[in-house]
């Protein structure tokens, strides 16, 4: 594949908007939903704002399991092997849906083990017994929706997935109300609603996926052996990557949660509007893999390295815009999304602090997924591991036991800030590693088979 800069650039655009439309519309829908669900009190917050890093594990096995599934097949495309992409799908889809119900199983059964460790108070326990079993359900359904997003956006389509998460969003609001206040079902009705979203979800991602043909049955089922043993490999290490940030998550959970049921319930609105704030770079993640994955496939290098200069030029210029829009706006969003006046207090703080940082935040996002998509997950693992336990979490630590909750959102400052210098040093050694070994590669190999064997030691 040769591409000029403009054209690169056209496709990075036609693959993101997209996504970006679809997660605007999931994003908001979750703040809809955390407005809903602040209506019911503090404590329904706070009990939302523990179930967060847990949501994150199944998370970070669905992404994992998605940048492994986007990755091999996109780069199978680009090799022309169309076959063994579609036949791969059924096998993401069967892995997808067995190792997910697992884990719902087993965060049910150790649910208040959990909470407890992340610091929530025995009063808490009725009200996340009564949301987690259809809040599990959601997660369920949840990651299979990204599944089918993956799958898709493997072979170059992003329309599909984006207008299905603008659909599951609508119904998802459209039915909060009834479930949470008409038919009083409370903070459970907030779950049942997003299951009932993601449901219809699905039955319109998977009946589209099998009637564009990009999923097949196999010819040879014995060779599904095989690629489960590839889906596996290369899911292990990036799945482990993406395990770090709930992990980090639940250890900063419990940091806030010393300081009481009124900041753990800030602290949740918080970390969601961080989400919303991240939603371009969040949707490039999404975007970038498969475009990086066919041009590894076709053996073009110097495209790559274009694409993840541009994205990164894209995140800071927004994430600049978006820092000065929430500390101009905190109080008033911080009194929408809140009744309670010392949330609200509470939540100003972390938006005239913590968004300062996310320029950095994004760039250190991009490059776990550049590295990913090159087939270096290795070092996708090292960059996540360094960013929270090397830089977010001590900094966010030393904070709190300096100045309380002010100290802790310039410690979540100072980490993400850190993280992003560091994350961007390592891809400069990567991209020098890359450009070497690639010309090395070309003196004795085809162009395409010399970027395949890249990087085998990352």
């Amino acid at each position: 594949m040769t591409l000029s800069s403009a054209s690169l650039g056209r496709q990075l655009c036609r693959m993101t908007w997209p996504m970006l439309i679809g997660l605007l519309s999931i994003l908001s829908c979750q703040l809809v939903d955390s407005a809903f669900i602040g209506q019911l009190g503090v404590k329904p917050l706070a009990a939302v704002s523990f179930s967060i890093p847990v949501y994150q594990l199944v998370i970070g096995f669905q992404v994992g399991l998605g940048i492994a599934t986007t990755a091999i097949i996109s780069t199978e495309n680009g090799a022309r092997n169309n076959r063994y992409a579609r036949e791969f799908g059924v096998l993401v889809i069967g892995t997808g849906l067995v190792l997910v119900a697992i884990i719902g199983v087993l965060l049910w059964c150790f649910q208040e083990t959990l909470v407890a460790l992340l610091g929530a108070t025995p009063e808490i326990y009725p009200l996340i017994r009564a949301y987690w079993f259809p809040w599990l359900i959601s997660c369920w359904l949840g990651a299979m929706l990204h599944i089918g997003y993956s799958l898709f956006r493997a072979h170059g389509e992003t329309y599909a997935p984006g207008m299905v998460m603008v659909l599951t969003s609508i119904i998802n609001v459209a039915l909060d109300p009834l479930f949470i206040f008409t038919f009083q079902w409370g903070l459970a009705g907030a779950a049942w609603a997003t299951s009932a979203a993601f449901a219809a979800g699905n039955a319109i991602l998977f009946y589209r996926l099998w009637r564009k043909r990009l999923v097949r049955w196999p010819a040879v089922p014995a060779q599904q052996i095989a690629r489960l043993k590839r889906l596996l490999n290369f899911m292990a290490p990036v799945t482990l990557s993406q395990f770090i940030p709930p992990l980090a998550a639940m250890l900063a959970t419990a940091v806030v949660a010393s300081h009481g049921d009124t900041a753990i319930a800030a602290w949740g609105l918080g970390v969601r509007l961080e989400f919303f704030s991240l939603i371009i770079v969040l949707a490039l993640t999404m975007a970038m893999p498969p475009i990086i994955g066919s041009l590894r496939g076709s053996g073009d290098l110097d495209h790559i390295l274009k694409l993840v200069s541009m994205a990164v030029r894209i995140v800071l210029l927004w994430q600049l815009a978006v820092a000065a829009l929430l500390f101009a706006g905190a109080d008033a969003l911080a009194g929408l999304l809140t009744r309670d006046r010392h949330t609200a207090a509470i939540l100003s703080e972390f938006l005239w602090l913590v968004p300062m940082s996310f320029g950095a935040l994004g760039t250190c996002m991009i490059v776990v997924s550049v590295c990913s998509a090159v087939g270096a997950p290795r070092l996708a693992l090292a960059v996540s591991a360094l960013r929270l336990f090397g830089c977010y979490l001590p900094l966010l630590w030393i904070g709190s036991e300096l100045a309380g909750l002010t100290g802790l959102f310039a410690g979540v400052l100072a980490g993400n800030l850190l993280a992003g210098a560091m994350s961007w040093s390592l891809y400069g050694k990567l991209r020098t590693s890359l450009e070497s070994q690639h010309s090395r590669a070309l003196h004795g190999k085809c162009r395409k088979q010399a970027l395949l064997k890249l990087a085998p030691q990352y």
